[in-house]
């Protein structure tokens, strides 16, 4: 299989030693910058180009898209029109504009698409889905779940004020940038249908972007979710409770478990997550799908329909802060 690999920053280069761990050998990339491609090249012994199309014009079979938020979409709908199936790095864009003509030229051509919330292979998430599939805390009332940490801290061997994240029409800001959690309270929760938010500038970051957001999302089932979001704290943080009519489910990511509440017993129970995790593994098992599904045929989770319904929750939650309002999706 011949994957073409669209961006070689810090995720790209993460994609490309994870398609080499799974023996993909047939790899090739692409980026703007000379100084990316030279330690591209180096590091991993494959063809960068200089241009877009020229990647394109070999044919691949797929592409994954690494490049900043804003380029996402028209990178994809280009290499859809060749035919290629596309693992777009989240979120799917950072506009509505276009995502359905995408999702028309997706389907049209029978192609596999996956968008890259790795959090859906986070072992403790995982764990929580199959309990609240199995309704271990009965009907879910309503759900907290929060991301922060300082945005200098994410990638500290690069200036933060020249990345997509501190970049407003690079698609950035927190609520794009952190956009894991509105998918996987989605995944939790259900469908959305109203969403009210606050979300600006709050600290002297030198960013044109909003770096906190506090975001309350009303699901179809009834139940509302409250999602913070930050570029400021200090401590890393990442967490969720979700309470349901017959008990809690909290994790925590500093706390390495998921705990479970039950009225029946009145008690906690705590599962560890597994000891040897590693972060790099969730990135592995998403790609493996996304391999898998190319050669079965399959519909990959979460594709290019996910990524819009998120997006579309993002975009109101952006929208609502500005205008004051709350907007129904």
């Amino acid at each position: 299989m011949r994957i073409f690999v669209i961006g070689c920053g810090s995720i790209g280069k993460r994609h490309i030693g994870n398609l080499k761990r799974l023996s993909l050998s047939e790899i090739t990339a692409f980026d703007p910058s000379s100084e990316r491609r030279e330690e591209t090249k180096e590091k991993y012994g494959i063809k960068v180009y200089e241009k877009f199309e020229d990647g394109l014009s070999n044919n691949p079979d797929a592409v994954v898209i690494a490049s900043p938020t804003s380029l996402h979409l028209e990178q994809a709908r280009v290499a859809a029109l060749k035919g290629c199936h596309i693992f777009i790095e989240k979120p799917i864009s950072h506009t509505m504009d276009g995502v359905d003509e995408f999702i028309e030229v997706v389907d049209g051509n029978k192609l596999i698409v996956l968008i890259g919330y790795n959090m859906r292979h986070h072992p403790c998430l995982k764990q929580i889905k199959e309990m609240l599939s199995k309704g271990e805390i009965g009907r879910v009332m309503s759900a907290r779940v929060q991301c922060g940490q300082y945005l200098p801290d994410w990638h500290p061997s690069e200036d933060y004020r020249k990345g997509y994240s501190a970049r407003s029409e690079l698609g950035g800001g927190i609520i794009l940038d952190a956009s894991h959690e509105l998918d996987y309270i989605r995944w939790f929760l259900g469908e959305a249908k109203e969403v009210f938010a606050f979300a600006g500038k709050l600290s002297s970051l030198e960013i044109d972007t909003e770096d906190t957001a506090e975001i309350l999302i009303k699901f179809d089932s009834g139940a509302i979710g409250e999602v913070h979001l930050d570029y400021i704290q200090r401590a890393k943080s990442r967490a969720c409770q979700i309470i349901g009519e017959e008990g809690t489910v909290i994790w925590d990511i500093n706390e390495e478990c998921v705990k479970l509440f039950k009225a029946e017993s009145g008690k906690w129970e705590i599962f560890p997550q597994k000891k040897d995790f590693d972060v790099n593994n969730m990135y592995i098992d998403e790609m493996k799908c996304f391999i898998e599904c190319i050669e079965k045929g399959e519909r990959a989770y979460p594709d290019a329909r996910d990524g819009k319904k998120v997006l579309e929750i993002a975009v109101a939650a952006k929208r609502s802060s500005i205008d004051k309002k709350l907007i129904t999706l």
